[in-house]
């Protein structure tokens, strides 16, 4: 396995090792669960009960119901890439640096979604509903990707451990 530890931080300054305690956690386990899971039934509701939902629409809903899959898929796959490259990150099968760069990064920064379809307002709620869920756990990552990969350590001062750090030294632990 490649030590990733020892990457080098980028010029975006990025804590390297923050990065690597992020994708060995708990919390990605269960953000990469909730993302595949999603990109399943996503993928499960639009060949299914979407796809016969979408052929009662108004034209202008079908084109709304076509453009707003398209955007939810768009959103989920760069997750997914996302939450996979951390697993790989994680199991050492590339180097944290390579996982910085630009190609594995999100590519949309906007964190407000696009401008409504006309007819948006028919579609079914099952696709409105994966519409909400799939913006949340979008924006969840892309803060999470910025947070990792852009920033650099940060200290934030905590009164409770610098009040136990004092205790531990004046009671010599």
């Amino acid at each position: 396995m490649t030590d990733t530890t020892q990457a080098s931080p980028t010029k975006s300054g990025f804590d390297p090792q923050r990065a690597l305690d992020f994708a060995r956690s708990e919390v990605f386990e269960r953000t990469f669960k909730e993302g595949m899971a999603l990109v399943e039934e996503t993928a499960a509701y639009l060949d299914g009960p979407g796809r016969a939902a979408s052929k009662r629409l108004s034209r202008a809903a079908a084109l709304a119901y076509a453009g707003e899959s398209m955007r939810l898929t768009t959103r989920l796959m760069q997750v997914a890439s996302w939450l996979l490259v951390q697993r790989a990150v994680r199991d050492g099968e590339i180097q944290l640096a390579e996982a910085a760069s630009e190609k594995y990064r999100l590519i949309a920064r906007d964190s407000q979604p696009g401008p409504g379809f006309a007819g948006a307002d028919e579609l079914p709620a099952a696709l409105k509903s994966l519409i909400v869920r799939g913006a949340a756990i979008y924006e969840r990552v892309r803060r999470l990707d910025e947070s990792m990969y852009e920033s650099g350590p940060v200290e934030v001062a905590n009164p409770v451990s610098d009040q136990l750090a004092k205790l531990q030294q004046a009671f010599g632990r």
